[in-house]
Formats: structure tokens, sequence, C-alpha cells
């Protein structure tokens, strides 16, 4: 099952969203795409990014591997929808994608045993961690506006084993699976809990496969997971 957060003439809405032809079913009634803007499938009061959880990627970046999951937060501000023209920060002229795959809370947790996460996840989505590289520090180049494209939708999938692809106009730059992953989602969400109470809507991301890449002006990011669908946007 999918989840959709759309906006209507009714105002903000949540439904069922049908893969076979797009359209969302709500309490208030059915829309199709034409009678709705997709919206970012929730509102998280923090994003916890993962970094350094693929060996390709730490070898490419020139890291060391960590023993515990490394994370970051871009705040509620980075949130950007699917489909909406992402600005190019005017602070910046190394603008990156990278195409990562989150958990979406769903309960209000701390201290979560990683066999329990199931309980308080409600599903998967798909976030575009974007990183300003030249600038100083981390937050610097990971929190800012539109900076976390996130959806198209919360799905419920299995978290491990997830083919993912990232096409920049049409170009294939990311191909692996989340079997790759150094610590598996579910250990990284327990891992976080323990540390911050997480909230519902909050996101969870694993980190991203190797080849995260500059953009320029003009450039549009395809970045598909299996069984979740494409997050799709263009830079302005």
């Amino acid at each position: 099952m999918k989840h959709a957060r759309i906006e209507t003439p009714a105002g903000i809405l949540e439904g069922e969203y049908d893969d076979d032809d797009g359209t969302v079913h709500t309490d208030d009634g059915t829309y199709v795409p034409e009678e709705y803007d997709l919206l970012a499938p929730c509102e998280p009061s923090a994003l916890y990014c993962t970094g350094r959880n693929y060996d390709e990627t730490i070898d490419q970046m020139g890291y060391e591997t960590p023993d515990d999951p490394t994370f970051f937060i871009k705040p509620p501000v980075s949130l950007h929808p699917p489909e909406r023209p992402i600005p190019y920060p005017e602070f910046s002229s190394e603008l990156t994608y990278a195409g990562e795959l989150a958990a979406v809370i769903g309960t209000e947790c701390k201290g979560i045993e990683e066999g329990d996460v199931d309980d308080v996840v409600r599903g998967y989505t798909i976030l575009n961690d974007l990183d300003c590289l030249d600038q100083e520090s981390l937050s610097a180049r990971k929190a800012f506006d539109a900076s976390g494209p996130l959806g198209p939708v919360i799905a419920d999938i299995e978290p491990v084993g997830v083919e993912m692809t990232t096409h920049i106009d049409g170009e294939l730059r990311q191909e692996d699976t989340t079997e790759s992953m150094l610590i598996k989602p579910r250990q990284i969400v327990s891992f976080l809990s323990d540390r911050v109470t997480l909230k519902p809507g909050d996101v969870v991301s694993f980190g991203s496969p190797a080849n995260p890449g500059l953009l320029e002006r003009g450039d549009e990011i395809e970045i598909h997971y299996e069984g979740i669908g494409t997050l799709r946007n263009a830079v302005a």
C-alpha cells in the first residue's frame, strides 16, 4: 500500500495512492492527478540523515568506515515536494544530489529495540540529500532551504534488498541495492531512538550509494526505489 499527501481545492489531504493511474483515494473523495499537487508525504520535525553507509561511497569520498551510524540533521525548512523545481542555492556553486531510502516514523518512540522498529515505522520513501560541497561546515552544506526533496509516497515495503537508480537528464548515475548498506535500516532507527525522541512524521534516511555528483541549473533528477516509485525534481 502507498500513501500520498496532496494539495487540492478542498485543502491538504492524505490518502491511498493508486500506481495504475495516479489517483488518490481520501476520506473526502477520489482525486485524479489533474486535481491535485503532490506534496512531500509527511511533515517532519527533523530529518535524520545517515552518512558513510555504503563501502563504495566511503572509498569514493575518502572517508573512514564508522563503527556506529553517523548522522546529521536537516531542519523542517529543508523539506521540498516532488515534481517542484529545486532552487539552486545562491551561496554555492557545488550542489550535489544523493538518492537515499528513508523511513517515516509513525509513532512517537524512544529507546526502541531493533526487533520492534517495524511497529513504529509508518513506511518508506525517498530522500534526495542535497549538499553544497563548497561550504565549510556540515550544517552549512546540508541544512538549507529545500535541501531535502522527499517523496513521492510512503510505501509499505521491506527495506533490505531494495534496488535503486538515479538518473540525471536520463543518464544513469547511481545503481545499487539497499542490501549493500553497512548498517541496515532497522538498526539505524533503533540507534537513533536511543539518542533522540522520534516524532510522528520524522524522517530517518540511510545513506547514499556511490556516485553522488554535481548538479547544474536545468538538470532533471529522477531517483527510483523499487516498491516506492520515482522522486523527480528539476533544478531551477
